[in-house]
């Protein structure tokens, strides 16, 4: 055997049986129909957030991109997954920015830390509605140091600032490790599947969710495209 075929064959037993033959979800999130005007945010209150755009800042509630892409949408294995729940060791960060959250969703494994920065110069008020876990309302003023903080139970909680009433964000707290947020595409990546049987879940804060049902039977793409309905009102 030559010496590259060794190589390989070791590569080979140091990989999980399971990735070997593992699959992949891919898709993309579209909407049709018109969904509401985005509302202009008025931060004269904060003029020294106010001056960081060069046009006034708008919601996020429905973010959309070319070909009727939709943004900010969680897609992730809602069934079937068989995760070895070990949260990650990395944290993943929110940061205030422009008295706007940063990333406007963003997607947390249970049990990893989430890091809350304020990079504004005027105190935030951070406060997660949760409902599954616990509910806590903190200040961080200019400078101080970031608010780290853990969620047991998965769910979509609503963040606010008391302070500035248009700072609206979630953090969406998951129990798998295959998840994704959609981006300026609207596209999503779920790979490192074993075979089997999968749901597939897509959530947007205005229009909800929906679900696919995915078979995985070795090394391949499956593709799961979702689209939801726009609310024009």
């Amino acid at each position: 055997m030559s010496t590259k075929s060794i190589r390989i064959a070791i590569v080979l037993t140091l990989i999980s049986p399971a990735l070997l033959f593992a699959g992949t979800i891919s898709g993309k999130v579209t909407y049709m129909g018109r969904p509401a005007p985005a509302k202009t945010i008025d931060m004269s209150s904060e003029p020294g957030c106010a001056k960081e755009y060069s046009s006034p800042p708008t919601t996020e509630t429905v973010v959309t991109s070319a070909n009727n892409a939709l943004q900010n949408v969680v897609v992730f294995i809602s069934a079937g997954a068989t995760d070895d729940k070990t949260s990650p060791a990395q944290a993943v960060t929110l940061s205030q920015k422009g008295c706007r959250y940063t990333p406007h969703v963003l997607a947390v494994e249970t049990g990893q830390e989430l890091k809350i920065l304020n990079d504004d110069q005027t105190t935030h008020n951070v406060h997660p509605l949760a409902k599954e876990n616990r509910e806590w309302n903190r200040s961080q003023p200019p400078g101080a140091a970031p608010l780290t903080v853990k969620f047991d139970k998965p769910e979509f909680i609503p963040v606010k600032c008391n302070v500035h009433p248009w700072m609206r964000g979630y953090v969406v707290v998951l129990n798998t490790s295959h998840y994704a947020v959609t981006g300026n595409e609207g596209t999503f990546v779920l790979p490192n599947l074993p075979p089997g049987k999968y749901t597939v879940t897509a959530w947007q804060e205005d229009f909800g969710s929906m679900t696919q049902d995915v078979t995985i039977t070795g090394n391949e793409t499956k593709t799961a495209d979702f689209s939801f309905k726009a609310k024009s009102n």
